[in-house]
């Protein structure tokens, strides 16, 4: 079961998008509403928590999902990560000037 973190209504910006920030993990992000949605994430925070936006001060987050209709929280699978690039990709990575390791390019 995933962790449920509720999302803080921060301010109104100038643009019309809207500021959210979560005091549990860090993420902040901005949204703006219809007719021109748009999710800008500023500070991704705990991405494996579940974060659900809540107007009513103190409204818990998963009463508020359920009370309109959004909840039960499901667990949606992330893709897996990329593998990491072997030796021999990474000393091409180091040929075309890419330092994969932090380290000086070959």
């Amino acid at each position: 079961m995933r962790v449920i973190h509720e999302m803080k209504f921060v301010a109104r910006l100038s643009s019309g998008a809207d500021e959210w920030s979560c005091p549990a993990c860090g993420r902040r992000v901005t949204l703006r509403r219809l007719p021109e949605p748009e999710l800008t994430v500023l500070d991704p925070g705990d991405e494996s928590a579940v974060h659900v936006g809540v107007i009513e001060p103190d409204a818990r987050a998963v009463e508020a999902a359920e009370k309109y209709g959004l909840g039960p929280v499901q667990n949606i699978p992330r893709p897996p990560s990329p593998p990491a690039p072997d030796a021999d990709d990474r000393r091409w990575l180091a040929e075309i000037g890419i330092d994969w390791d932090g380290g000086a390019a070959a």
